[in-house]
């Protein structure tokens, strides 16, 4: 095992400050966004650090890059780690860099060492995660997975009309790989936690059991557009006062399937606009996720009978339009156990935990098994420029996965 084995906390700290340096901004956060000339510089940066590792690498035909380190049967799966270093226009230092710094720091470690490992070690860094620039968002997990096509990503274009294959080329890493279609061991995902609930319980580690489902709406609520003044209360058709109903019924909903039940409207617009008109039409957006399909179902249809219901009382029409299901992604138990096992070994507060944002883990999922290693974050707070975490959590985390790629890829076959 590598109990006596630790990573270089401080060289992990400084290769994540010296890649937020391209594409800082001046709150102390990053903006490089997929595939544009800044993550371009990005990708030269961590290859170069790659190969200065002795790593093989290779890029596919999305962009997806896979850094190798031999073990001493290289016919064996890789047991893969890694992130993403594209970031929101508005993003911070860790989300996703820790996870791909994290993996390359591993791989030092064991140079470092003197240490093989029996199967070898994969690090990928996925193209547009985030998915700020171009859409899906996990692009290059997507299609390694078989969710989309590489064609559905090749053609997908910017707000400028720019399309992913020529920017792909025009940073040079329009790779000649297929894409997917290979045997993957196990894969691991070291993150920061992008929320509050590990600093929040005084932990240092979040054994990820899996991630949250998620349904997502489109709502419109048509009622009638009417003078404020001369028309009597009793018979209005007001959208925004019959959506408000609807806002409440989300987060209704949430609250009576704790603790991973979670509802959100994230964006609210009424019409026409004016302060002495009665609004006719209202539209939102909803957002239902939870670990357990069945309960996620059950929220569904909940949503569905609320709307229906205040349709009828207040005299409006409500349409529900579905826009996205993710299925509830349950990680890998023997992956898990071996986090689990890492922070024991290592005396770290561990705990585990859900993730309900979007990873690249959740599509690997699908051809692997997989789980992640959470580290806290301060305040919860991430997708702002004011993202930040310790040094020794990070490096706590990076021990962690040190320690449970090597168990992977020592295991018996």
């Amino acid at each position: 095992m590598t109990s006596s084995l630790s990573v270089n906390g401080n060289r992990l700290w400084q290769s994540l400050m010296d890649l937020a340096e391209i594409g800082a901004t001046p709150k102390g956060g990053n903006c490089r966004l997929a595939l544009t000339a800044l993550d371009g510089q990005g990708r030269d940066l961590v290859t170069g650090w790659m190969r200065d590792a002795g790593l093989t690498i290779r890029v596919d035909q999305v962009g997806n890059i896979f850094a190798r380190r031999a073990g001493r049967n290289d016919a064996l799966a890789p047991v893969m780690t890694g992130s993403h270093i594209d970031t929101q226009p508005t993003g911070g230092k860790f989300d996703g860099c820790f996870g791909v710094l994290a993996g390359l720091e591993v791989m030092r470690t064991l140079n470092d060492a003197g240490v093989q490992t029996e199967a070898p070690l994969e690090l990928a860094i996925w193209t547009n995660e985030e998915g700020s620039r171009f859409v899906p968002v996990m692009m290059g997990s997507g299609v390694f997975a078989g969710k989309f096509s590489l064609e559905t990503a090749l053609s997908a274009r910017d707000a400028k009309g720019l399309a992913v294959r020529d920017e792909l080329q025009a940073i040079g890493y329009a790779g000649a790989e297929p894409v997917g279609g290979r045997p993957v061991d196990a894969y691991f995902e070291a993150h920061i936690e992008q929320g509050p609930i590990l600093e929040h319980e005084e932990k240092v580690i979040g054994a990820v059991t899996g991630s949250l489902g998620l349904r997502w709406y489109d709502v419109t609520v048509t009622g009638m557009e009417m003078h404020a003044g001369p028309t009597p209360m009793g018979i209005r058709r007001d959208a925004l006062f019959a959506a408000s109903y609807l806002l409440q019924a989300v987060v209704n909903i949430a609250n009576a399937h704790q603790p991973h039940g979670r509802g959100t409207v994230g964006e609210i617009h009424a019409h026409p606009g004016s302060r002495n008109v009665i609004p006719g039409q209202v539209r939102f957006t909803t957002d239902l996720r939870h670990e357990d399909e069945a309960t996620l179902t059950r929220m569904d249809q909940l949503w569905r009978d609320a709307c229906r219901e205040i349709a009828e009382k207040h005299g409006v029409q409500v349409e529900v339009k579905d826009v996205q299901y993710f299925r509830p992604t349950p990680f890998d138990p023997d992956l898990i156990e071996k986090v689990r096992q890492g922070a024991a070994r290592r005396g770290l507060p561990a705990m585990d935990i859900v993730t309900g944002a979007g990873h690249d883990a959740v599509y690997m999922a699908a051809v692997a098994p997989t789980a992640m290693i959470f580290v806290p974050c301060k305040d919860g707070i991430s997708h702002n420029e004011i993202e930040d975490a310790q040094p020794a959590h990070l490096e706590a985390g990076c021990n962690v996965l040190l320690d449970a790629m090597v168990a992977r890829a020592n295991a018996a076959r």
